[in-house]
């Protein structure tokens, strides 16, 4: 089947779904929405912590929170992206609301803020502790009542469609590489579809599925990045992998691991060892409030040190009914698993939480590849730099949707469509039954990512990583060509081209960054000079 699009959005989350929403508004042509699984299992969904924009001016101001993103990112941060969020977060916000989404308020009607780690300020909106939930479910009812929004769910997205598809020779120095859609799997018909489009937006969200344990859904295979990468965009600063310090430790739970939000530890949460014993003191004079990069380190460091597998989270020392009425369903989960965490400890440990880099774009939102932009988790907008400051990724998704939408509304009629883009060949192919010859080469990815490429990296860790998944690489290309696509084929390619890249980009930096900390190089890049 061949379907055209104006508008083809692939990626259902936040940014997707918010880019949808600016875009049906303009009524400058269809549009299609490709979603994974169902629009309620996006990565959004799983944000806890919050939302960071200026809404206090009293207290805080746009220099302020410039400057926290900037140190938070280690000034590898593009400046111009950097003032761009921040400046237009608080229309954004109003723009939210207005779509139903409710933030917590004071009995005065303002904004009930917290603060997180790296924040100089409260500036942390919120819906309890479950604030991607609550943006998820507004934007899901406002995008289902919108007539003119296709939603195509449990469909997945094979490939970008380019130049290559059309028999010319494209490399990474192609000049002018264009999108004219993708091939899209339907899960009915166990076909892939061409989908031609005039725009493409991909908005993929994370891959933290690379890893065995992360606080990201098991779809969070970096598909996005994966596609642009094997279509020749550019793709950059994948060295970048944000642990989150604090996951809930439950070893039935890895994918995704439970996590236990930032905002506890501004609220006040110690981190401790089993034996009680506090340790953030020796590592940063802002103790748990420290930036996530240096909490999870030391939290990896004090485990490795002590042969233990998770450390502890204290709250045991505030109001009980404070805790309850702030982290309610972190007080269910805990408790589902035999913790009281008014007290108890919570037993807590890093996991792979968030891509800083990925897919490069400019301040539009639009990639390498012409007519193809990317927003959210899969885009490296420059906005985190080397660490992304907390609650700053939702910002960062609703106000790229609005200069993606802005843009590409502006160019729509300078395009069309590519009527001489052949459908997807799979002629020849079996289906494949060797389904264990995925689900090992999966396992495989996630062991070596966490045990070679992780919070504290080598250049032999490094190289071994490399050399494992180029082995991943050529068995999995090579079943590739002997099956039908299915879902499970195409998140392990996308798997495994997004562990080289991580593991090729932080071969690359030779120094510690950001959160990218080698012990071969351990001056930092200010202190070489």
């Amino acid at each position: 089947m061949v379907y055209k699009y104006d508008f083809l959005i692939i990626g259902a989350g936040v940014a997707g779904m918010s880019y949808a929403l600016k875009v049906a508004r303009e009524h400058k042509g269809k549009i299609c929405l490709i979603c994974k699984t169902t629009l309620d299992e996006a990565n959004t969904y799983f944000a806890q912590g919050g939302v960071a924009s200026v809404t206090n001016l009293k207290i805080d101001n746009f220099d302020k929170h410039i400057e926290d993103t900037m140190i938070a990112g280690d000034y590898i941060n593009d400046v111009e992206a950097v003032e761009q969020v921040v400046r237009n977060a608080p229309e954004q916000i109003d723009e939210l609301v207005k779509w139903g989404v409710h933030f917590d308020r004071k009995e005065d009607g303002s904004f009930d803020l917290h603060r997180e780690g790296g924040h100089s300020e409260f500036r942390i909106l919120h819906h309890a502790d479950d604030t991607g939930a609550e943006i998820q479910r507004g934007l899901m009812e406002a995008v289902r009542s919108n007539p003119d929004i296709d939603i195509k769910e449990n469909h997945f997205a094979v490939e970008i469609i380019t130049q290559h598809h059309l028999g010319i020779v494209v490399t990474r120095r192609t000049p002018n590489i264009q999108c004219y859609g993708a091939y899209v799997l339907n899960p009915e018909t166990q076909k892939v579809d061409t989908y031609l489009s005039k725009v493409t937006l991909m908005c993929t969200g994370g891959c933290g599925a690379v890893y065995q344990t992360t606080t990201n859904p098991l779809i969070a295979t970096g598909d996005g990045e994966a596609m642009v990468y094997r279509a020749k965009g550019t793709v950059q600063d994948m060295e970048f992998v944000q642990f989150h310090p604090t996951s809930l430790y439950n070893p039935r739970e890895t994918h995704p691991a439970y996590l236990i939000t930032e905002a506890m530890r501004g609220y006040g949460g110690i981190l401790r060892l089993p034996n009680g014993e506090s340790f953030m003191e020796k590592y940063d004079k802002r103790l748990s409030l420290a930036p996530r990069d240096i909490v999870a380190r030391a939290i990896d460091k004090e485990m490795k040190i002590h042969g233990i597998d998770h450390v502890c989270l204290d709250v045991t020392h505030k109001d009980p009914e404070e805790t309850k009425h702030h982290f309610p369903n972190i007080y269910k989960k805990c408790l589902s698993i035999g913790i009281d965490i008014t007290k108890e400890y919570i037993p807590v440990r890093p996991a792979a939480h968030y891509m800083c880099g990925g897919i490069k774009v400019d301040l539009n939102g639009e990639s390498s590849i012409k007519r193809l932009y990317a927003i959210g988790e899969c885009s490296c907008t420059g906005l985190h730099g080397g660490n992304r400051l907390a609650s700053n990724s939702l910002i960062e998704a609703v106000v790229y949707a609005d200069v993606a939408a802005k843009h590409s509304v502006a160019h729509i009629d300078e395009y069309d469509f590519n009527v001489h883009v052949p459908e997807w060949d799979d002629q020849g192919t079996l289906t494949n039954e060797e389904k264990v010859l995925i689900t090992q080469s999966v396992k495989e990815v996630g062991q070596i990512m966490s045990n070679y490429v992780g919070i504290v990296r080598s250049d032999l860790r490094l190289k071994r990583a490399w050399n494992r998944l180029d082995l991943l690489y050529e068995e999995t290309e090579s079943l590739f060509k002997r099956v039908k696509a299915s879902k499970d084929i195409c998140e392990l390619r996308n798997m495994i081209n997004v562990g080289y890249l991580i593991t090729r980009q932080a071969i690359e930096r030779k120094e510690c960054r950001g959160l990218h900390f080698t012990i071969d190089y351990p001056l930092h890049a200010y202190d070489k000079k």
